[in-house]
């Protein structure tokens, strides 16, 4: 309502906080005292949601040095089961989370639980057809160090919380007077507060002033936090979003559902000896819905049925209707059943418009800057890599290492991958309905006749005529999922299963893996130096929901490609073990970039060049030189104190162009860039072939592996030059002018 909108923007405008009275909200509250506090606190980032994308945010900025506070609105962590795919480029995110993939790959349950998805007549009847989505290669470690992963959301929380807790983080939740954290003097910097919330955001002069209600000492308050930067993580209804004024663009409703979460050991064994599986598809007369097996160990389940309001009302859904459901997706009725919740939800495919405003000071990232079917598991995957690509930037510019304009790249690369993401999630969603389609059940009919109930001549009835109607109708689409009909010796149904077989087999169906976007995703524009001619592979092809291979790539933009590498230095700076991939080399706790050479002398005038610039910028920069498999016991026999006096002719040998002339690095460039020099020596494969680059080249890559940069072989002008113009791309600030560059060079 326009008066509720109008007080909650007079809220944001008092100074320090007041004490409310009335109904929860507190735009329905009343004004009672105000107190004498101190002036307000400052927040350098304030996180608003406290699931998966804004936990693993604060972790990543309080890593790299920011200090950061979370609210959340409600009273606890959820625990209904939701997300539960983590693939290859999250779990990448992760191994640098305290070990948290590990972590995740022990807690699991075995792949060979999960790999498949059934359908069936029932959870222990028939099986109509089942699809294996997990390759040799899916498990072999060969695109990436991690593999992907089933592991709920509500089970990943706590993991993340752990380590916040390592971090010295502090969680606040209820009215809980003695608590530091809701007294007026207790900093709100390293606390989750949850029951707070986000009610109006004004932008100011030096960042943004939230105005946060929440309870303390049984009171209603408001209180003023100043903080540089707000996030938005608050989910699909996103408060910030719609504080904002941020629209969304794309499909609503594309689906009601009711989401049953209900434990059964019994259940979870049966299914785990005689069919695993990660999803179950059930369609038989009684009822047709998705069983999700979060842990067949466990026996933890999410069962999802189609809901069509306003004729069939949430209410409805009682515990004892949903028990009765869930007996017909077994196929009998089942005596250890536990039913935990019961939640209706609806299924969007938007995109907001904007993902920053207010000057770049007010971000949205996961849920609540897209919102994607679960087809596919895009939804947390790409959250969470919002974080990761926003953590480094944020870092940057509140260090002062960059300009404020680096916040505006965050749009620039998020936005078309979640884009892309939606219209893939949307097409594998249709995928998903091609089995229903091929026995008969065709969606857009049940959504047409849904409408007829609704605006048509089903309109002009009685509600509860409408509820029997509508029933009525979808009972005799059921029907033709009977056992008699739907049978190898009846021809229609014959025919029916033949196309659900080929649809199955053919991959049309709803797909779990897509390692070409998953891994192969690359920025065209922002914190990048892009090259000419060189197109989106991914992003320019039209989803079309089937799996695709991952193909490495070192175009500016593109995740860094993974390839296993053996450490030669002695000196090994943040790594702990001799053998790692080519990700670990991008240190996760620091905003560092990396330099990828060769030992060839051309590849060294870059890496000296980038040295110095990174310098000059103030920017942390590592620079690993990858040699030859084999050059450990040949060319790196002669080893000094402080690094290698190679041969680069024979280093050289086995590659083309061979470079003429003596030692590749003096002793003095070694002495002089001791700490910031690491070697590495290849293990299987060519580095350089794999990155279909030239063997003299540099590949520089940003804090969240992504490549900033690479060389073109047919440069001829001044390397110095050349990243001085890289850096001031990437760092969105001017250029050292002629005498910084002049200054840099008679100081070589």
């Amino acid at each position: 309502m326009a008066w509720e909108a109008s007080l909650l923007r007079r809220c944001a405008q008092l100074p320090r906080f007041y004490v409310l009275s009335g109904q929860r909200k507190i735009h329905r509250g009343i004004f009672r005292q105000m107190s004498s506090a101190s002036a307000e606190e400052h927040v350098p980032v304030l996180i608003v949601g406290a699931g998966p994308v804004g936990l693993v945010l604060s972790i990543l900025l309080t890593k790299l040095g920011v200090k950061c506070a979370v609210i959340e609105r409600s009273q606890q962590f959820r625990k209904h089961p939701q997300a539960h795919f983590i693939n290859n480029r999250t779990m990448e995110v992760f191994r640098k989370l305290d070990g948290l993939s590990g972590e995740i790959e022990e807690l699991q349950p075995s792949v060979e639980q999960w790999r498949k998805f059934i359908y069936c007549s029932s959870l222990s009847g028939t099986i109509l057809g089942t699809v294996d989505h997990m390759q040799p290669n899916d498990l072999k470690q060969t695109r990436s160090p991690t593999c992907v992963a089933h592991f709920s959301q509500h089970r990943l929380v706590p993991l993340l919380l752990k380590r916040l807790e390592k971090l010295g983080f502090s969680i606040y939740s209820g009215d809980n007077p003695s608590s530091e954290g809701y007294r007026s003097s207790g900093s709100w910097i390293g606390k989750i507060k949850l029951c707070h919330e986000c009610v109006s955001i004004n932008p100011t002069s030096d960042g943004i002033r939230a105005a946060i209600y929440c309870v303390e000492n049984g009171l209603k308050v408001v209180r003023d936090i100043h903080c540089s930067v707000l996030i938005g993580a608050d989910g699909a209804g996103s408060t910030v979003r719609k504080l904002m004024g941020i629209s969304l663009k794309g499909e609503q409703d594309m689906q009601k559902l009711i989401s049953v979460h209900f434990l059964s050991k019994e259940l979870g064994h049966f299914l785990s000896e005689k069919r695993p599986g990660m999803l179950y598809f059930v369609f038989n007369p009684k009822i047709i819905g998705v069983v999700v097996a979060h842990d067949l160990n466990e026996g933890e389940f999410v069962v999802q049925i189609p809901f069509y309001p306003p004729q069939q009302r949430f209410e409805d859904f009682s515990t004892e209707v949903c028990r009765e459901f869930i007996s017909n997706l077994i196929g009998y009725d089942h005596v250890d059943l536990e039913i935990k919740s019961i939640k209706p939800w609806a299924m969007h495919a938007e995109v907001a418009e904007k993902f920053t405003c207010g000057n770049h000071r007010v971000i949205l990232v996961g849920d609540a800057a897209h919102r994607f079917p679960p087809a596919g598991g895009f939804g947390m995957n790409t959250g969470i890599q919002d974080a990761h690509n926003l953590a480094w930037k944020l870092a940057y510019v509140l260090n002062g290492l960059a300009s404020p304009d680096l916040l505006s790249t965050y749009e620039m690369e998020r936005k078309p991958i979640a884009e892309f993401n939606t219209a893939l999630s949307v097409a594998n969603f249709k995928a998903a309905m091609s089995v229903p389609s091929a026995l008969g059940l065709n969606p857009n009919i049940a959504d047409s006749v849904h409408q007829t109930v609704n605006n048509g001549i089903g309109s002009i009835l009685p509600s509860g005529l409408q509820t029997v109607l509508l029933e009525s109708i979808f009972a005799l689409g059921r029907a033709q999922l009977s056992a008699p009909f739907l049978s190898r010796y009846n021809p229609l149904g014959s025919s029916r299963l033949e196309k659900v077989k080929h649809i199955l087999e053919d991959g049309q169906s709803l797909q779990l893996q897509f390692p070409a976007e998953d891994l192969g995703f690359r920025y065209e524009q922002g914190s990048v130096v892009p090259e000419l001619n060189i197109s989106n592979d991914i992003l320019e092809e039209k989803p079309i929901g089937r799996r695709r291979d991952y193909i490495p790539s070192s175009k500016p933009g593109s995740r860094l490609p993974h390839m296993q590498i053996r450490i030669l230095s002695q000196h090994k700076c943040h790594l702990t073990k001799d053998v790692c991939s080519t990700l670990d080399l991008v240190h996760g706790n620091m905003t560092e970039f990396l330099l990828i050479i060769a030992p060839t002398s051309r590849s060294y005038v870059w890496a000296d060049a980038t040295l110095k610039i990174a310098k000059a910028c103030m920017v942390p920069l590592k620079v690993c030189i990858i040699w030859p498999g084999g050059s450990s016991s040949s060319a790196l026999s002669n080893q000094s104190t402080y690094g290698y006096q190679e041969n680069e002719a024979l280093i050289t040998s086995q590659r083309q162009p061979v470079v003429k002339g003596g030692s590749v690095v003096t002793e003095d460039w070694r002495r002089k860039n001791l700490e910031s020099v690491l070697d590495a020596e290849e293990i299987t494969g060519s580095w350089w072939e794999l990155c279909e680059m030239p063997y003299q080249g540099a590949i520089l890559v940003r804090p969240d592996e992504h490549i900033a940069w690479r060389s073109d072989p047919s440069f001829s002008g001044d390397a110095l030059d050349e990243l001085n113009r890289v850096f001031s791309i990437l760092l969105k600030k001017p250029a050292l002018d002629a005498d910084q560059l002049l200054h840099i060079k008679s100081n070589a």
